[in-house]
């Protein structure tokens, strides 16, 4: 579209529009080195690359490091819900693919619940699950966006028209409005998906209702799947990925936004959908499409998964911007915080190992973990570090939906369906603490002029 209405400009106003552009690119420059000179931590993180700290939170705790001797020494990564370590609760919680909805108690709640207190909140979110009619018809049908994320977006977006009382930000107006997003998420997710293959690619339309006892994962799958059907293992697979990207400390950028936009005391449709916006982007929630795409890339070039010295090869020419998208990146290697590892993606590399096994996809997961091993070594001569490079969880997270059967349109949505217990955690959280709208400043670097007369002035 945009394309097609700079097209109708015209030859003379396209050539002023190019200029436009050439004054924007020239007015936006920094001088790159005055980051430095005013110590400005860009990105909001230090010369070492961790953040900086701008709040306090009980939601969750990223671990990578340990002190010894008054040194920070780095460590198998940890993650932490209210306290509790995220692999205790996938290791010791229910078996029957109900893990996110007990995790997503903890996040709000602070606390696990007892037995009756769970089947109670079950309950709940089965209740608040199902779309109106005339929701789907007038905001999930109508002009569905080629991507999935802004479908979503408008969808929050348009709750706020069918609730009574959408600007009441007291907690308990707060709780119930999450509930009912965490709820609907998965809804509205895949409905959205057929409504695009309906009305893009002449696909069948399937609306199927959710069922209220099934849980968050059994539904997604339920829903998407013509048949309706899935085996116990996938359920618990997607369940357990739900739990690993349901909440990721106040610092990662989907949520940092969420307190951002929240402290101004705003409602809850818009804090939601400016944390989608967030997540969206490639280098937040899309980082998996990046990996997917890759290992395309990668297979057409090394037709045979178990040939190290081709896979290495091709590597190589990514991190020399000489293959893939030229960007210099391994995609799926790396965190800003873990070191050793990730322990979202050494939980879900186990999980997805057993899915190959049952997928008979067991030969691409080994590739998988040729390139993980391959990568790491690489980056670390590249970038002459003695530090280990460890994957991230976007590095299995697409390979796991894509043997699930998930579209890939769907991946970045599934994010937000799980992740939307995290903001809506933090985002009671600062509500509760009552904090100062959050203000950072920035440096003003460039020059006071006079004003000119227009007849003055030179093009």
């Amino acid at each position: 579209m945009a394309t097609y209405e700079m097209m109708e400009l015209g030859e003379k106003l396209e050539k002023q529009f190019d200029n436009l552009v050439e004054n924007c690119m020239r007015s936006g420059e920094i001088d790159q080195t005055l980051y430095s000179i005013y110590d400005v931590k860009r990105g909001l993180r230090d010369s070492n690359g961790k953040g900086v700290l701008t709040g306090l939170t009980e939601v969750s705790d990223v671990v990578s490091m340990e002190i010894k001797d008054g040194e920070p020494h780095p460590i198998e990564g940890e993650l932490y819900y209210q306290g509790v370590n995220v692999a205790e609760i996938i290791k010791k919680g229910k078996k029957d693919a109900f893990l996110f909805e007990e995790s997503t108690y903890l996040l709000l709640f602070g606390r696990l619940p007892s037995e009756e207190e769970f089947e109670s909140f079950v309950e709940i979110l089965g209740s608040l699950r199902e779309l109106s009619g005339q929701f789907v018809r007038d905001v999930v049908l109508k002009a569905p966006p080629a991507n999935l994320m802004n479908a979503l977006q408008k969808c929050i977006v348009t709750l706020y028209s069918y609730d009574n009382n959408p600007d009441d930000i007291s907690v308990p107006n707060v709780l119930r409005q999450s509930l009912q997003l965490i709820a609907k998420m998965p809804m509205m997710a895949v409905y959205s998906y057929y409504a695009y293959l309906h009305f893009n690619l002449n696909g069948t339309l399937l609306v199927r209702p959710p069922k209220p006892e099934l849980s968050t994962a059994q539904n997604i799958l339920y829903m998407l799947r013509r048949d309706g059907e899935y085996t116990d293992l996938e359920a618990r697979v997607l369940d357990v990925a739900l739990v690993l990207h349901a909440e990721h400390g106040g610092g990662n950028n989907s949520t940092f936004t969420n307190h951002v936009v929240t402290s101004s005391g705003t409602d809850t449709y818009s804090a939601v959908a400016a944390s989608m916006s967030s997540l969206k982007g490639p280098r937040h929630g899309g980082a998996n499409l990046k990996v997917m795409q890759m290992f395309d890339d990668l297979k057409e070039h090394c037709p045979d998964y178990t040939d190290e010295d081709a896979i290495t090869d091709y590597l190589t020419k990514v991190l020399n911007h000489e293959a893939f998208d030229g960007a210099g990146l391994i995609y799926g290697m790396g965190h800003a915080v873990y070191t050793n590892s990730d322990p979202r993606e050494v939980i879900l590399k186990r999980y997805a190992q057993e899915l190959s096994v049952h997928k008979g996809m067991e030969e691409e997961f080994a590739l998988y973990g040729r390139v993980e091993r391959i990568a790491g070594e690489l980056i670390a001569q590249k970038r002459h570090l003695f530090k280990p490079i460890c994957a991230n969880v976007d590095f299995y997270s697409g390979f796991v939906y894509t043997m699930l059967g998930i579209p890939r349109e769907l991946f970045t949505p599934i994010f937000a369906i799980a992740r939307i217990s995290g903001w809506s955690a933090h985002r009671l959280e600062e509500l509760v603490n009552k904090g100062k709208i959050i203000r950072p400043a920035y440096k003003y670097v460039g020059e006071h002029r006079e004003y000119q007369d227009i007849a003055d002035r030179e093009d």
